[in-house]
């Protein structure tokens, strides 16, 4: 009897601390997100001996990004807008393989691939071996909403551009000094130890808007000294890119041939919905155990706006934001 007094004194004068008091000690969550946006400008070896100059540079790159994708989402836009806006600002800056900075296929020349997907009805469109549309992004939409198709390439992609006005360049728009460099040792490289494809890199974003909606896009130049009509993961949807409002919207970077045989972003999806995974851990589960060390990254969002990423190389370019302050650039594993 003593013990249950005892017990019960105890309740009370927990009862009767102030209600401030209480709530400042129980333990605190932070709301769900209305919007989240992740971006990535690649995946693979980025050596930590960069120049300052050169990492302010892409920190930069990828906080111009990141801002135009917050943009859309603050001001109550779509996901798919969000992604649009966060591509479009990557595919013209030439520090990344995409658009303006896209690598040079062995002949010399370029050839871009974007793909961009819809989680709400899980609608899309791709375009690969893209010579002359100055945002092959906005084509990618274009297939998705003014046409029957999923896929297009090539000529018939590029005839489609002209049908709906959008924006063409010549294909040496493209060239820039620094990837033209990376070709010619690529070549010399090919010429020693038979090796003939080297350095890949893509950008993409995914994003959650305000209305619960779900979307994913990337866009990429390839492979330096690529040929042979080679395609990568980017463009074909599961592999690269996807998005479904019933687990998470997904972007990919690094050896597209992986990313291809084991429809990398499509997995991570199934193992949420499917398994009861979370996004974060069926995204550590393929880049461990499906996919080899080196192979790149992925990041993405989830149904509920939980951001996440995951990469088994030495360092991917990414970023994140949401509406609850988080705003942020990495490079590096351990930052």
């Amino acid at each position: 009897m003593r013990n249950l007094v005892l017990v019960s004194l105890a309740v009370l004068s927990i009862s009767l601390l102030p209600a401030q008091l209480r709530a400042e000690e129980a333990p605190k969550t932070a709301p769900a997100p209305r919007w989240a946006l992740a971006i990535h400008g690649g995946a693979g070896v980025i050596s930590k001996d960069m120049p300052a100059e050169q990492r302010a540079q892409y920190t930069a790159g990828l906080e111009a990004a990141l801002t135009a994708g917050k943009k859309v989402l603050e001001g109550g836009g779509t996901s798919l807008d969000a992604v649009q806006a966060v591509i479009l600002t990557l595919e013209d800056n030439p520090l990344f393989n995409a658009g303006k900075g896209a690598v040079y296929t062995h002949e010399g020349t370029h050839e871009l691939d974007a793909a961009i997907m819809n989680g709400r009805d899980r609608s899309c469109g791709s375009v690969t071996g893209i010579k002359t549309v100055k945002h092959p992004i906005l084509l990618a939409r274009a297939v998705m909403e003014r046409t029957p198709h999923v896929f297009m390439m090539g000529d018939g992609a590029e005839q489609l551009a002209a049908k709906l006005g959008l924006e063409r360049v010549d294909n040496s728009y493209f060239d820039t000094e620094r990837r033209r460099e990376q070709l010619d040792r690529a070549i010399e490289r090919e010429k020693e130890t038979g090796s003939w494809s080297d350095t890949f890199g893509t950008v993409g974003a995914a994003a959650f808007d305000t209305h619960g909606d779900l979307a994913a896009a990337t866009s990429t130049g390839g492979l330096t000294n690529k040929r042979f009509g080679r395609i990568g993961d980017v463009p074909v949807i599961g592999a690269g890119t996807y998005a479904d409002n019933d687990s998470c919207a997904l972007s990919g970077t690094g050896f597209g041939e992986q990313y291809i045989r084991n429809t990398v972003t499509r997995t991570i999806a199934a193992l949420v919905e499917y398994k009861g995974m979370t996004c974060q851990q069926a995204a550590d589960h393929v880049m461990r155990e499906r996919l080899n060390p080196g192979d790149g990254g992925v990041i993405g969002v989830g149904r509920h706006g939980d951001i996440v990423w995951s990469f088994n190389s030495t360092g991917m370019f990414r970023g994140a934001a949401d509406s609850n302050g988080r705003f942020e650039t990495r490079i590096w594993e351990d930052e």
